[in-house]
């Protein structure tokens, strides 16, 4: 339906100020519509959020974000929001073994991808010959594996059992890189999302690997510089205002209902909530349309958790290293405050079910373990206070048969859109997926207003080497 150029512009009420809704909100307000955005919290972000910690004065993320070079819509999003300052590229990833010695990951400047990663590979200290060889025979098949995710498909645990990978190699390789980027373990894990992640992530290009770390808090990113700039742009705003339902008419949404009492009507609303809130925002009519099967009831989530420990002195130099074969996944140099002679850093471990029913203290124990042996300086360090945050909901499940579930963003009521990473993206829970969300959800307006456009960034251009294969 083509929107009248001689009426007002059309409004949108974005419901969920996390990172999918702020995407949309940013794509659609330089686009002639007038936006308003609705977080019940007293902050945007969602869960890419923080808290703040009275000792040292700081904002604390709860859990460190990171991008890659290949999240172009991230990127893109960081671009028109004026974040792109905020952001510390590294082409370097530090991997220590399970002995504790150091490998550099760094991918070749002068080879074309995908052999830009044989050097890189072929120096990890941790893994025999054998099962280097074993691991870049097995990336390259993982290449020809099917796009797409089938209900009751392998695991990628199967698939690589099914191609003689050793234990070592499964738990010195795979699983380190597969579970901090799909949030999920092996045996939970689609192939197909496995491959999404290796095919774009690391194969695709030579800066597909980078990885992005932001320099400031999670809250200053989100709540005041993506809202300044989206401010900037007419986006009005609501924190602390919670939606009780949608109202809709003849078959359409009408506007929101507020829980504190009063209505607004919208030509267009987007739900940029968790998939669990869906089905309570809605109508019972609304509600069989957008979900008629109750598939939503079937996607699970993963939770993440993370260590936040504050030492008296300084326990390594590098901003960020990997952990083979322990329980820390990744850790993080935050911060130093000298005044203080304190030192931040934050350890996160990714589908850390595990963790459930175990004393807090033993788990802290363990990580400060896993530092003393990467760090010798960790030996000497005293632990000030910590903290152990587990997100449940953290991220989505990416089991086999997942795609089946996941709904699009234009949904069957023409005039409401769904947003958010869990929703038909092609990626894993990811802050790239979040916005591709987003994004997706402005286009399907702007097509609807008979303004068809493409918002959305094409991935990093793949050289004719990595075509070919």
């Amino acid at each position: 339906m083509a929107y009248p150029t001689n009426l007002a512009p059309p409004r949108v009420g974005i419901v969920g100020g996390g990172l999918a809704g702020l995407a949309a909100a940013a794509a659609l307000a330089p686009r002639g519509c007038h936006v308003e955005l609705f977080e019940s919290r007293r902050k945007l972000g969602g869960r890419a959020g923080s808290f703040f910690d009275r000792t040292s004065g700081q904002s604390i993320d709860h859990c460190q974000h990171v991008a890659m070079g290949c999240c172009t819509n991230f990127l893109d999003f960081c671009r028109r929001t004026g974040l792109e300052d905020s952001l510390v590229r590294y082409s370097t990833l530090h991997f220590f073994g399970p002995d504790g010695r150091r490998s550099n990951f760094t991918p070749s400047r002068w080879l074309p991808a995908p052999l830009h990663l044989l050097g890189p590979l072929l120096s990890l200290k941790y893994l025999s010959w054998s099962d280097k060889q074993s691991i870049a025979r097995v990336m390259l098949a993982l290449v020809n594996t099917p796009r797409t995710d089938t209900t009751g498909g392998q695991t990628v645990l199967n698939w690589l059992i099914q191609q003689r990978q050793s234990p070592a190699a499964i738990d010195r390789f795979w699983k380190v890189v597969l579970v901090s980027a799909l949030a999920e373990s092996l045996d939970r894990a689609s192939l197909a999302a496995a491959r999404k992640v290796f095919v774009d992530g690391f194969l695709a290009h030579r800066d597909a690997s980078h990885i992005l770390v932001p320099r400031v808090s999670l809250d200053e990113l989100y709540d005041r510089r993506v809202a300044a700039s989206l401010e900037l742009h007419g986006v009005r705003i609501h924190r602390e205002t919670t939606i009780a339902a949608l109202t809709d008419r003849n078959h359409r949404v009408a506007g929101l209902e507020l829980a504190h009492g009063g209505s607004l009507e919208f030509d267009f609303v987007i739900l940029a909530v968790p998939w669990t809130r869906v089905g309570k925002l809605l109508t019972p009519s609304l509600l069989a349309a957008v979900d008629p099967q109750n598939r939503l009831a079937s996607i699970f989530t993963s939770p993440i958790s993370s260590i936040h420990l504050w030492f008296d002195q300084s326990i390594t130099n590098l901003p960020h290293a990997v952990f083979v074969e322990r329980l820390s996944q990744w850790v993080f140099a935050r911060s130093s405050d000298r005044s203080a002679n304190e030192h931040y850093y934050q350890v996160v471990i990714s589908a850390s079910s595990d963790l459930a029913g175990r004393d807090r203290q033993s788990v802290v124990d363990e990580v400060i373990g896993d530092l003393k042996t990467a760090f010798p300086a960790a030996k000497s360090a005293r632990l000030l206070r910590w903290q152990l945050i587990t997100e449940q909901q953290a991220a989505f499940s990416v089991q086999p048969g997942l795609d089946a579930i996941r709904p699009t963003q234009q949904t069957a009521v023409p005039n409401l859109l769904l947003a958010g990473d869990w929703t038909q993206t092609g990626w894993p829970a990811t802050m790239e997926g979040a916005v591709r969300s987003g994004y997706l959800a402005a286009e399907a307006i702007v097509a609807n207003l008979g303004r068809p456009e493409n918002i959305l960034v094409s991935d990093l251009p793949r050289n004719w080497f990595t075509r070919r294969f």
